[in-house]
């Protein structure tokens, strides 16, 4: 399965403000339940949002959470299926959160507001308060409360590594970036771990720093940028080189602050796609199991 709907995300932001004129704003909470029936609610900002939370039989007290946060155009099953993360969580007891987007006035798409022009969408305060309430109602560990994510859920994922450090303590993004508000404002309170999973020829979301600026999105800065800022801002002292064939080339920033790390995968011959377990043969790795093995590490180090 392929997220080829992500393919047009940027021709469709492009054309929103010609159309916003002639398009009804979008009630969320009717949208929210008809995309996603599976999803429990949540009361925030004046509309009921949504998420499908997992929990493993005999799962531990104070166990990890980890987020997973779907791309523009999607939802909160479809990111389910695709990462198959429930089944990581089964074999290593951690609770899985998959919060839905809200929909896009304009366009009326499933997005996530990583500090976008066209939104006005508070999913700092959404992602955070539910993160919140989870850690309280199934006594899950602040210390371990992690978010993922895929495309425009990678960039709403950095930023919330620089906007509520406090409450996720790492985050990691699978073809996604930072958007121009958020390279240029971010200042988090505390420098967290950061794992980057890239294709080298992703043309929906590029790592080589030519993203348009335009249709709210700010553009984006080179990957390699991205990847230094958070390594300084952990104050890494070395780094380390590795390659799971046949195609990905994986750093590591290390020896940070509080035994942080920054680890990014770079995909050759990759677009914009999960590597998971279907393509290990074909990338070298799986996106989930990944995802895990950083999370995992940056919990046990502190």
């Amino acid at each position: 399965m392929k997220y080829y709907y992500n393919c047009f995300f940027l021709f469709l932001i492009g054309i929103s403000g010609i159309i916003s004129s002639c398009i009804k704003e979008a009630k969320l909470e009717k949208n929210e339940i008809a995309k996603c029936p599976e999803c429990e609610t949540f009361y925030h900002g004046g509309e009921h949002r949504g998420y499908i939370l997992y929990k493993p039989v005999n799962l531990s007290e104070n166990a990890p959470l980890v987020f997973v946060l779907h791309g523009y155009t999607s939802n909160a099953p479809t990111i389910r299926n695709y990462t198959k993360m429930n089944r990581i969580a089964d074999q290593h007891g951690f609770v899985v959160c998959y919060p839905q987007g809200t929909i896009n006035k304009w366009s009326k798409i499933t997005h996530w507001n990583s500090g976008l022009t066209y939104s006005n969408i508070d999913d700092i305060g959404f992602l955070t308060r539910l993160a919140k309430y989870l850690q309280n109602k199934y006594n899950l560990n602040p210390e371990k409360t992690f978010s993922s994510g895929m495309s425009n859920g990678g960039f709403m994922s950095y930023t919330l590594a620089c906007e509520a450090s406090e409450v996720f303590k790492g985050i990691a993004s699978v073809t996604g970036t930072m958007s121009g508000s958020t390279w240029k404002t971010c200042n988090p309170n505390n420098a967290v771990p950061v794992l980057q999973i890239s294709g080298v020829q992703d043309d929906v979301v590029p790592i080589d720093g030519t993203m348009d600026i335009s249709g709210g999105w700010g553009g984006a800065p080179h990957m390699d940028e991205i990847i230094n800022f958070w390594s300084n801002l952990n104050k890494c002292q070395s780094k380390e080189a590795s390659f799971f064939p046949p195609l990905t080339d994986a750093y590591y920033h290390k020896k940070c602050t509080n035994d942080n790390e920054i680890w990014y995968f770079k995909i050759n011959n990759w677009g914009h796609e999960w590597p998971y377990d279907d393509y290990v043969g074909t990338t070298g790795i799986k996106g989930s199991e990944i995802i895990w093995e950083f999370f995992s590490k940056i919990y046990t180090s502190n």
